[in-house]
């Protein structure tokens, strides 16, 4: 699961829109870590292992329509 994040985060780099809260830039891994507790109101490590499909598609559609 954590290569799913990674590589999503790793897409997001340059591509999120910029913030007056963040002067230097976001970070697209604390971007994705946050909208998954966000979404699905735990932190990834604190999912259970048979949501993992869950928890991929959630990073999917973040991937594609970051915040």
């Amino acid at each position: 699961m954590k290569a799913v994040i990674d590589e999503a985060a790793d897409h997001l780099k340059g591509k999120l829109p910029p913030s007056p809260r963040h002067p230097k830039g976001r970070n697209p891994h604390a971007h994705v870590a946050k909208m998954l507790k966000v979404l699905l109101g735990c932190s990834y490590t604190e999912i259970a292992d048979e949501h993992t499909e869950d928890v991929i598609t959630v990073v999917g559609l973040i991937r594609e329509r970051p915040l």
